[in-house]
């Protein structure tokens, strides 16, 4: 297992980990919310965060998109959860000092994963940060 840093040439592999991820996690998102969501992910979201992988055998299985002191963002392929790749992005984001992250409140495995990492609730908005209906719990350390 290893993490590397990514870059455009990764955005296309990132993008299925995320899809495949969120298909099996966010089933509380509407059809048309995934698919802007999705459309977003290589021209807006993937260039604001420095972003890393966590390969195994030169395979990518998630990635965790990191901004100065939080996460902004972390996905493990479907058929890899489980299996200690979020454990070690997150030992690698504490490493760099992210003390915050964001969940989506309808994702209690993703939830209860932060909690588990010693991830503490400081705050709630009833919608996204694009005004959508699906409430965010704002974590911290």
């Amino acid at each position: 297992m290893e993490i590397v840093r990514c870059n455009e040439g990764d955005y296309k592999t990132l993008a299925g980990i995320w899809e495949r991820s969120v298909m099996a996690t966010h089933n509380f998102l509407k059809e048309e919310d995934f698919n802007e969501i999705k459309a977003a992910l290589i021209p807006d979201y993937f260039p604001n965060v420095n972003l890393y992988a966590i390969a195994d055998n030169g395979v990518y299985t998630g990635f965790i998109g990191l901004i100065p002191d939080a996460i902004e963002m972390l996905f493990i392929d479907s058929d890899r959860r489980g299996q200690g790749y979020g454990s070690a992005l997150i030992d690698f984001a504490k490493q760099r000092n992210a003390t915050k992250v964001d969940v989506n409140e309808q994702n209690p495995s993703a939830l209860n994963f932060y909690k588990a990492k010693g991830f503490r609730v400081i705050s709630r908005d009833e919608t996204d940060d694009a005004g959508r209906p699906y409430p965010i719990l704002h974590l911290s350390l």
